[in-house]
């Protein structure tokens, strides 16, 4: 139950402008400094292309997101594809591994969907042209169907270069599993972030971490390349636990992690032989991706207000 407290508590501060407004005074400074930078890659694209060569020098995979979501007007979803549109040439031109990840709602979905088809179209055009494979991320559960119907139309519609995201602390998401392995969609399964009911929602840990290893074993059986994206070592154990007995090669899936978290983590998995994946956030919009992470792992905060404590 405590962990169901903590995401409320911040997904309430998430949403609060007067404390994104003091935040960005000194959480993700241009030279380095920020009590969010451990988890932030910086504010501009040049930052998070250096942070993503820096991560694939030590073996790992990446992934960039220009942080962003909830547009409410149509001017600011044109930006946003934009933005993205010159984010894929950027990252063609430096050389780093053609990866990226982005919100639908960051598209226009608030709006009406064909605007969020339309913009998201326009990236995946330029994207599969230049090799760049496109993950669109899970919002909250108000979003979960029309995000699926998005990705399903896409993908009948031959836009192969796309991936998506399924939540295990949804009670839906077995389902939706089946139904993405069926298209043979690349899916990541997260636990989730967002705060709940528990009419859609498992609010126990015991009972979302039992469903991230259901889905897990459904999505090495019968999945396509499947991205196993959790910090929790006992998640990490069942999921090789699992494979071994699937007999699924290290070469089938990877593990996933976010950018400064449990880096001792991601290490040790790489030197084992596994793929690890960073998702790499970057951009302006961060506070609310950053107090979410904080609501998922409340053991952050320490080290957040040690490095509030210490800006001068």
């Amino acid at each position: 139950m405590l962990d169901v407290v903590s995401k409320a508590f911040f997904h309430t501060l998430a949403g609060s402008s007067t404390l994104k407004k003091m935040a960005s005074r000194y959480g993700v400074r241009p030279n380095g400094a920020g009590f969010a930078r451990r988890f932030i890659a910086g504010e501009t694209i040049e930052e998070a292309i250096a942070a993503a060569r820096a991560i694939q020098a030590s073996g790992m995979l990446i992934t960039l997101d220009q942080l962003g979501e909830s547009v409410t007007t149509a001017a600011e979803a044109d930006a946003a594809t934009r933005e993205y549109l010159a984010l894929i040439d950027q990252i063609a031109a430096s050389g780093i591994e053609r990866n990226v990840s982005l919100k639908l709602t960051q598209l226009g979905l608030n709006i009406d969907r064909a605007t969020s088809v339309d913009n998201l179209r326009k990236i995946l055009e330029k994207a599969d042209a230049l090799g760049f494979f496109v993950r669109i991320d899970m919002e909250d559960s108000p979003y979960t169907d029309v995000t699926l119907s998005i990705f399903e139309t896409l993908w009948q519609h031959d836009n192969r270069n796309i991936g998506v995201v399924l939540q295990s602390y949804l009670r839906r998401t077995e389902e939706d599993t089946r139904r993405a392995n069926a298209l043979g969609a690349r899916v990541r399964l997260v636990k989730g972030a967002y705060n709940e009911p528990r009419t859609v929602a498992f609010q126990h840990k015991s009972e979302v971490d039992a469903a991230f290893v259901r889905v897990t074993e459904r999505l090495l059986k019968d999945g396509v390349y499947p991205a196993i994206a959790t910090h929790d070592e006992k998640m990490i154990e069942a999921t090789k636990s699992v494979a071994a007995r699937l007999a699924i090669p290290k070469d089938k899936y990877e593990f996933q992690m976010l950018y400064g978290i449990r880096r001792d983590l991601q290490a040790a998995l790489v030197a084992e032989g596994y793929r690890m994946r960073i998702y790499i956030p970057f951009g302006p919009e961060w506070f609310p991706y950053f107090m979410r992470r904080l609501g998922e792992r409340p053991a952050n905060v320490g080290w957040v207000m040690k490095g509030i404590l210490s800006e001068r």
